[in-house]
């Protein structure tokens, strides 16, 4: 080849390149960020619409159903869900893949303000969102100090916060817990009336009592002075003594003689405690583009200077959870186990090339390899994340195939007598078109899931990517360096029993004679019974498929990750204060405090993260972040033990729901990866089928924390007007409401500015008035004639039960049954609840969809699917270019389903299962399993033509490149047990990858040696058979054939002729 030979008269050209190559690796590397996952944003967009004090009913009647007919007419939608929970509507679209989000967002916003006008008066304006997983906090912080509590909330929110948000990188940060200041009105009913006044005159007077109004100027000779009028209440005192009434004697009503007037702290929403201890809860949010790690240390200085700052009040900033950790710990663990696979397969080819000389003029192609492949990264705007570095990882193996065929060649053609320089060009010449072929397949492979769109392809297209580079560059190292240095360097070694090293190496040389002679047996004693062969091979195959139709191997999204977090979620009966709620949660942090295996508690009490809108405050709920020791120091994994802690906390609180919920590799709630949407037209019906579902499901083992996404009994005190009487009365909807609103609510829409900050002013009626569906009632209002009537006069009021939130798919109500799963894999779970639900009676109008991992399995199985037969499609195309022939590359293509027997075995004996990494695995196996047998095939090829018998060249084949394949096969091999044995940060996801190409590589290499020439044979002997009797001249004859010209004679008819 004209690369290898100019490599080799011009060395200090490949050193050069090779440096230079290098140098920019480096550089690249040291300027990569490092991430946990590769960048990818799901297409979602959010609509979430504030209604303060509405019922989830009220919500989705009035808002909700009015967005979702707004942003139906939408293009490139999959799917629009809804959520209408108390004060809250969220409506989340989900856009088809290769849609733009960005589009698709303005697009949204256009129709939402286009019916604004229709939406109820008291809603916040909404807020559009494109969801992206950046959106999460990447760190979880505590702050105390010996402060007065609202003071010490100041300091946090209007000064630390602010000056952390500073910090490059940082998008926002939000507080949880703390006391908040607040100026309490709180307006006594009795004496309103007393006075005859309405709560809406009262807050009316307070609000129009406190503006400052720019009045103009006054303007004189060489001045200009402004005149502000200054209405703002300067002090609460002043507040006290605002003049609301005036009596028709003259003597005024002052706000302090209809109200209590406090300078309080907000109603406690939610608390925030760390290991027991109360504290404000800071969550720092990170910009899209930003770098985890270096936000990580940007704010980790900042909290060192701010608590030098403000050692006076001992501050104390401490970080209870940091995504960076997680994020290195990974990377650390997959750097190390490419450390240790370079150095595994260093070993394995000393064994082979029997000097250290050899071993590292293969080994040099590693180095040079993936160095280079940085620069590729750095130019494609790729981290260093799980997925490129685990791509790097599992590369090792590929990356000296190539050096090991080419360098295994050049030395047979050294032991034929040729110099080293000679040998080195002839070698590389004459295997140049296989290894190319073999690498090519090998990236092939790789190209339809890095070219897809999707969900799975954005997860994917890293790793494949620079596999694919690496590969490519690999081929370029042993096509210019590995010559290089054997025409400098290459001696052939003759072993000697003198020393325990040759002594050893020639123990092994004698073993793989052995294996070799065993080989050349069996190949000999297939090739005589063919059919019996075959029989066994299909009966092995269909024995491996039959580990998944018998439930050996389930499926899965992804294999569960344990990072050693779980959430605790308490649910109290909906009707229970935040006191009680705070109660209960400090005993379940008691009890969990004497657990050995727990490490921290990070404990929000009044919140729970369920959902996208699970940041609002809801009473009777509470959630504990648990952290547990490192996986090596306890017996059980993060699910498994949450799901005992479950078990023992329910015992302890009696009445309290008790879920516990796994952390995934994000470092949020996981999502119920159990999860299927009952659609129908009416709630009722719909809750009646969801409640079958989930008894069904319930009874399926493995399925744990089965619930119902809406549940009735949430207490509720309902209010019909009746509009004719309220007419009557002087009175309209909009003035009820309003008081209604204010008096249970509160209004805060007056602020009192104490120094350079605002505080809320919170008028609403006293504790006293709001205790009972009677204070509802006696409700006080005065009509425009001064007359004083109460709203049962015009209303009933009635005691009743509501659902807590209510759900809607594609415009239907809907209702999810969510569930996790222990033990077992979620799409085996789904799949046997499925086979139950098709039984099950249906009633008209009842639908379901399915919703979490299953939803994600079906279309990534699906792109994974297409990408497998796209791969498969491609290696035969290549190898039909490689052999000019269409019937060959069908030999070599009957070595794919030899190594799916291994691969599946590997699952079944290791307990994993089918998910979007082990099928990867399988596609990775098309391309190295096919490489075996290309050799094998290339080199019966060659044999044929030099005259060997069919049969004859097949043997010598076996015997010939036995050794490249054995070699080849064990480098991949010895360099994925690292992977597959790793017990690192996010080892689940990779171990299951490695196994299936570890077994898929060791029975391909048994079986490939024996029925690809099998297969062979039978082709070639069917060819033969169907061969014209009649030799027909070939193309290559044809256009070798000796050209005669002819002169050229006319007629002399012709009239041209004459």
């Amino acid at each position: 080849m004209k690369i290898t030979e100019i490599s080799i008269r011009r060395p200090i050209l490949v050193i050069v390149g090779f440096t230079v190559l290098s140098l920019l690796g480096l550089l690249s590397y040291f300027s990569l960020n490092y991430e946990l996952l590769p960048k990818f944003a799901q297409n979602v967009v959010s609509v979430s619409t504030v209604y303060p004090g509405a019922s989830p009913s009220e919500v989705e009647n009035t808002v909700t159903k009015a967005i979702e007919d707004a942003i139906s007419s939408m293009e490139n939608v999959k799917k629009i869900e809804s959520t209408s929970y108390e004060s809250l509507s969220l409506v989340t679209i989900t856009l088809n893949n290769g849609a733009d989000a960005d589009l698709a967002l303005n697009d949204a916003q256009r129709k939402v303000n286009a019916i604004l006008g229709t939406l109820p008066k008291d809603i916040k304006s909404p807020a559009l969102n494109k969801f992206s997983l950046e959106d999460l906090p990447v760190i979880t912080m505590s702050a105390s100090a010996n402060m007065e509590e609202s003071d010490f909330y100041d300091l946090i929110d209007k000064r630390i916060a602010t000056t952390l948000a500073r910090v490059p990188g940082v998008a926002q940060v939000n507080l949880i817990g703390g006391e908040e200041r607040e100026i309490q009105v709180a307006v006594n009913e009795s004496r309103l009336e007393g006075y005859q006044l309405s709560l809406l005159q009262v807050q009316q007077k307070i609000a129009g009592s406190n503006l400052d109004f720019p009045t103009g100027n006054v303007k004189s000779d060489g001045q200009d002075i402004l005149i502000r009028l200054a209405g703002k209440y300067q002090s609460v005192d002043e507040l006290r003594n605002l003049v609301v009434k005036v009596l028709p004697d003259g003597g005024q009503i002052r706000l302090r003689d209809v109200a209590e007037i406090q300078d309080g702290k907000k109603e406690t929403e939610k608390i925030a405690r760390v290991n027991g201890k109360n504290a404000i809860a800071l969550q720092i949010v990170k910009q899209s583009d930003a770098n985890a790690v270096e936000v990580s240390r940007g704010i980790q200085k900042l909290i060192r200077q701010v608590e030098e700052e403000y050692k006076n009040v001992h501050l104390a900033i401490d970080i209870a959870n940091d995504s960076s950790v997680f994020t290195l710990q990974s990377a650390d663990a997959v750097i190390h186990d490419l450390i240790l696979a370079i150095v595994l397969v260093a070993f394995v080819m000393l064994f082979f090339l029997h000097s250290l000389r050899n071993a590292l003029i293969v080994m040099v192609s590693i180095p040079a390899s993936l160095i280079a492949t940085f620069i590729g990264m750095q130019v494609l705007d790729y981290s260093l994340n799980l997925m490129s570095l685990l791509g790097l990882s599992l590369v090792i193996g590929i990356l000296v195939d190539d050096a090991i065929v080419v360098l295994e060649n050049i030395y047979r053609h050294m032991e034929m007598g040729k110099n080293r320089a000679r040998a080195a060009v002839d070698a590389t010449k004459e295997i140049g078109f296989t290894v190319t072929s073999i690498t090519l397949v090998i990236v092939v492979v790789f190209f339809p899931i890095a070219l897809s769109t999707g969900f799975v392809s954005d997860i994917l297209r890293e790793f494949c990517v620079v596999v694919i580079i690496s590969t490519l560059l690999s081929l370029l190292t042993s096509f210019t360096i590995i010559p290089l240095l054997s025409s400098r360097f290459g001696k052939l070694e003759h072993l000697s029993n003198k020393s325990l090293f040759g002594r050893t190496l020639l123990s092994f040389e004698n073993q793989l004679d052995r294996f070799n002679h065993w080989m050349t047996g069996l190949l000999d004693w297939a090739l005589k019974h063919k059919r019996v062969t075959l029989g066994a091979v299909l009966l092995l195959l269909f024995a491996s498929f039959s580990l998944v139709g018998m439930g050996f191997i389930g499926n899965e999204f992804f294999a569960k990750t344990d990072r050693g977090e779980f959430l605790v979620q308490l649910e109290l009966p909906k009707e229970a204060p935040i006191e009680q709620t705070n109660e209960v949660t400090r005993q379940a942090e008691t009890f969990l405090a004497t657990k050995k295996e727990i490490t921290s508690l990070i404990t929000t009490v009044g919140q729970s993260s369920e959902g996208m809108g699970g940041a609002k405050a809801t009473a009777y709920k509470a959630e504990i972040n648990v952290k547990l020791v490192p996986a090596e120091e306890r017996e059980d994994d993060a699910t498994v033990y949450a799901a005992k802690i479950s078990r023992e906390l329910a015992k302890k609180l009696v009445g309290v729901k008790v879920k516990t919920v796994p952390i995934n590799i994000l470092g949020t709630a996981e999502k119920a990866p159990i999860d299927l949407a009952i659609v129908g037209s009416d709630l009722d019906s719909v809750l009646q089928f969801a409640e079958a579902a989930k008894r069904e499901l319930t009874a399926i083992p493995g399925a744990t924390e089965v619930k119902l996404s809406v549940e009735k009994g949430n207490p509720e005190i309902r209010v019909n007007v009746d509009r004719d009487k309220m007419a009557v009365l002087g009175l309209d909807l909009q003035t009820v409401g309003a008081t209604m609103q204010t008096a249970f609510s509160g209004n805060t829409d007056s602020k009192f500015r104490s120094g350079e900050y605002e505080y809320d002013i919170n008028i609403r009626y006293d504790g006293f008035n709001r205790q009972s569906i009677d204070d509802v009632k006696n409700l006080l209002f005065i009509n425009n004639t001064g007359d004083q009537i109460r709203l049962s006069q015009f209303a009933s009021v009635i005691e009743s039960s509501g659902p807590s939130q209510l759900q809607r798919r594609d415009r239907s109500t809907s209702v999810s049954v969510q569930a996790q799963s222990v033990g077992r894999p979620s799409g085996t779970i789904a799949e046997e609840w499925e086979a139950r639900l098709v039984k099950m009676k249906k009633p008209a109008g009842i639908s379901y969809v399915w919703g979490g991992e299953k939803e994600n399995q079906t279309d990534g199985f699906g792109t994974l699917g297409i990408a497998l037969l796209a791969s498969i499609i491609l290696v035969y195309l290549i190898m039909v270019a490689l052999y000019n022939s269409f019937v060959y590359p069908l030999v070599v293509m009957f070595s794919i389903p030899l190594a799916i027997i291994g691969a599946l075995l590997a699952l079944a004996i290791t307990n994993d299962s089918l998910n979007i990494f082990t099928i990867l695995g399988l596609i990775m196996l098309i391309g190295l399993v096919a490489k075996n047998a290309i050799i094998i095939v290339d080199f019966t090829n060659q044999m044929k033509q030099e005259g060997k018998s069919t049969r004859e060249a097949l043997i010598l084949a076996n015997q010939a490149r036995l050794r490249p394949i054995l070699m080849t096969t064990l480098a991949m091999i010895i360099g994925m047990l690292p992977i597959a044995v790793a017990s690192g940060a996010g080892a689940e996801w990779k171990n299951g990858l490695a196994w299936v190409i570890i077994g898929g590589l060791i029975s391909s290499l048994f079986l490939t040696l024996v029925i690809v020439p099998v297969i062979y044979l039978i082709f070639d002997l069917l060819i033969e058979k169907f061969k014209k009797k009649e030799e027909e001249i070939s193309i290559d004859q044809l256009l070798d054939e000796a050209f005669q010209s002819q002169p050229e004679t006319r007629k002399a008819e012709d009239p041209q002729f004459i």
